[in-house]
């Protein structure tokens, strides 16, 4: 199989990549609630 610049297969890629939309979501979920929870607790505004 050919290997990209990043030395991983395309189907490695696309697992990676679902792996990180996955993991990203979940991180800006949780900054969400996060800041939610500081507005309610403290609003700036």
């Amino acid at each position: 199989m050919a290997k990209s610049l990043s030395g991983l297969t395309e189907e490695e890629a696309k697992e990676f990549h679902e792996q990180f939309k996955t993991t990203f979501t979940a991180f800006v979920g949780a900054a969400a609630v996060a800041h939610l929870l500081v507005l309610l607790w403290k609003p700036w505004f």
